[in-house]
């Protein structure tokens, strides 16, 4: 048989290191990734964890637990599966020898020559001979390992079945409907057993098929990989922008430094120029005024020297009258002498500095400039589902009659929520606790809280935290297992009704403001305010729902009191508004993965399909007799629950088809 060709840009990559795989293994969310990078993943987890019974995948964050979970985590990526397509598909010089499946059982290791069609196992040449041997094997189909691994056809044949990833060997036979799982005749017994539409893949697999073509959803993939492409292009575009602006940022700087410093070399000058020409005339009068003293001296030396001679050799009478002629003479030098003092002058140099420089002058650095980064967000085109979204239909499954333990009053579910494993969270409002739910949606534990709980969303897979009606608070709790437990109490200063995961460690809340206007905010884990944004409408005596869109860049806050839907983005800015004459009292909000909106009307009792644009696509009657309340929508398997303020002990389960 010829080799079938796959057609790849670079052939298939470890989503990890971004290069083509060494031995591929699969977790059981069906992403693959290199054995080394796995096990390294898995090594980061156990640092941060004290006992480690499950790791996240790196790409979906969903849980994978290894077959043995005794062996040390080390040796965990070991025992995920070989993703044998993707390894068939590798290119040559991509490929790894395939040791032996028995031998490696045992500890030590062997190439592989040959490959049972039958038990699905590689082996080297000694395994093979006793394969051979045996007589309940020795007609089995060996393929060499060449074959195999040339050859993405045989491998698809072989993988056909497709075994299930938490039953080891056994072959996937089974379909629930209720889970949209495929599962084995284990997983039917154990998981599925009293679920209400679990099929035959064989009977009914050309149905299955042509309602989940893989032609959709490949072009729904190309779909997303194109987006996030453009992302990608983006960044890389931002990141030149960012280069240019701050190259032109030290041009402007460096414009401004030569344009101060052209005025400050002018005033060098000037300063230079004037302080010459006064100095030149203060030089010139000095020397003028010290002519004249000097004049005045030998004036006073000869007129000393006449009365010492008249002294020393004149008469008495010459003596006398030299003597008052003297005097006389002495008098006008003390005047002469006072005169100059008088009329001496020290000049002192200094620039006067206006007062902008000076101010520049006293500056600090941060003070005198500093670069300012400012974030706004770009808006990406919406991606959709290739399927029209008028196809996608809500199809009634179930309606579950709950038998859970209350306080004596009738029981009031005012939230529901998804938790890891399809198991289901519940607030019971007249009850104050949380209700844990099985997936098969049976009662397997409940907590008492403090007040009344309104609404209930999913931080990760540990931890809910719950809103409270008219109480300024928000209770964070851990479900592990079976087991609920209190973590921390964010104490807030206003009423949290809606409240949704933001991602990174965040929620958003709505509330109601004293100004008759409506709020809502991005708080942490500890109930920091990272921002609010407030909008024109109404809260008070009314609890409005909140949710937001995968991309975690939309709110959506429904308006009871409005009958509206409002759309922001994280910024605060209002997208769009839904106000049909068919919605009553909105309610519960969610949306499915591709990012459309369901909204619950309580009054009007239908359920409103709206695009990712906020353009309506169709009103659904999802089978609630009266006054539907909450909605979640299960990402990956899209089944709907909803809940009602009238039949409050049912939750009605939809599925999107």
């Amino acid at each position: 048989m010829a080799a079938a060709k796959i057609e790849t840009d670079d052939g298939p990559c470890c989503p990890i290191c971004l290069e083509q795989f060494n031995i591929p293994r699969q977790l059981p969310c069906a992403h693959s990734f290199c054995e080394n990078c796995l096990q390294s993943h898995i090594t980061t987890q156990t640092g941060k964890i004290t006992k480690l019974s499950y790791i996240k995948c790196p790409v979906c964050r969903n849980s994978a637990s290894p077959s043995i979970k005794d062996r040390p985590t080390s040796e965990w990526a070991t025992l995920f599966p070989v993703n044998t397509v993707l390894q068939s598909i590798l290119p040559a010089k991509s490929k790894v020898d395939r040791l032996c499946d028995a031998c490696n059982t045992e500890g030590t290791t062997a190439p592989a020559e040959g490959f049972c069609v039958v038990c699905k196992e590689a082996m080297c040449g000694d395994c093979l001979k006793v394969h051979r041997k045996q007589k309940i094997s020795k007609d089995h189909t060996i393929l060499s390992v060449e074959e195999l691994d040339c050859n993405p056809e045989h491998v698809m044949k072989l993988a056909e079945g497709f075994t299930c990833l938490e039953h080891d060997g056994e072959d996937i036979k089974y379909y629930c409907k209720d889970h949209k799982l495929p599962c084995c005749a284990t997983c039917f017994i154990k998981s599925h057993k009293l679920c209400s539409k679990v099929i035959d893949l064989k009977e009914e697999l050309p149905a299955l098929l042509s309602a989940n073509k893989p032609v959709e959803i490949i072009a729904d993939m190309k779909k997303i990989e194109s987006h996030l492409k453009k992302f990608m292009e983006m960044n890389k575009s931002s990141v030149n922008n960012l280069e240019t602006q701050v190259n032109g940022l030290t041009a402007e700087m460096k414009k401004i430094r030569k344009e101060i410093n052209d005025v400050l070399d002018k005033l060098v000058e000037q300063v230079k120029t004037e302080g010459n020409r006064i100095y030149k005339e203060e030089v010139i009068k000095k020397h003028e005024q010290n002519h004249q003293c000097l004049s005045l001296i030998h004036a006073i030396r000869n007129s000393h020297c006449l009365l010492e001679a008249a002294h020393k050799y004149g008469s008495n009478l010459q003596k006398f009258l030299m003597a008052e002629k003297m005097t006389s003479q002495l008098h006008s030098y003390y005047n002469l002498v006072g005169e100059k003092y008088e009329k001496t002058e020290t000049i002192r140099f200094e620039v006067q500095i206006a007062s902008p420089i000076k101010s520049i002058l006293s500056l600090s650095l941060s003070e005198l400039g500093k670069v300012l980064a400012t974030t706004s967000s770009n808006t990406l085109p919406l991606i959709c589902s290739s399927r029209p979204l008028k196809d996608c239909h809500v199809e009634k499954v179930d309606v579950i009659d709950l038998k859970v333990p209350t306080t004596g009053n009738l029981p009031f579910y005012s939230g529901v929520t998804f938790l890891h494993g399809d198991r289901v969270m519940l607030a019971d409002a007249n009850n104050t606790q949380c209700i844990l739910l099985s997936s098969s949606y049976q009662f397997i534990a409940s907590h008492t809280l403090t007040g009344k709980p309104w609404n209930i969303c999913v931080l990760d897979d540990q931890e809910v935290a719950v809103s409270f009606d008219s109480q300024n608070k928000i209770q964070i709790l851990s479900v592990i297992g079976d087991i609920i437990r209190p973590v921390r109490m964010i104490t807030t200063g206003y009423y949290c009704n809606g409240i949704a995961a933001a991602g990174k460690g965040e929620m958003v809340v709505n509330s109601y403001c004293d100004n008759n206007k409506s709020q809502w905010s991005l708080i942490n884990m500890r109930g920091k305010v990272k921002c609010t944004h407030q909008y024109d409408y109404p809260g008070y005596n009314y609890i409005n729902y909140i949710a937001l869109n995968n991309m975690k860049s939309r709110v959506y806050v429904n308006v009871y009191a409005e009958n509206s839907l409002l759309c922001f983005d994280m910024d605060g800015k209002k997208l769009f508004t839904y106000s049909p004459n068919n919605l009553r009292y909105p309610m519960g909000v969610d949306v499915d993965r591709y990012d459309n909106i369901y909204i619950l009307g309580k009054d009007s009792n239908n359920l409103h399909q709206l695009s990712p644009d906020g353009t309506i696509q169709q009103v659904v009657n999802i089978g609630v007799p009266r006054y539907p309340m909450a909605i979640c929508i299960h990402q990956s398997k899209g089944i709907i629950i909803v809940t009602s303020s009238d039949e409050r002990r049912k939750l009605y389960v939809d599925q999107l088809k």
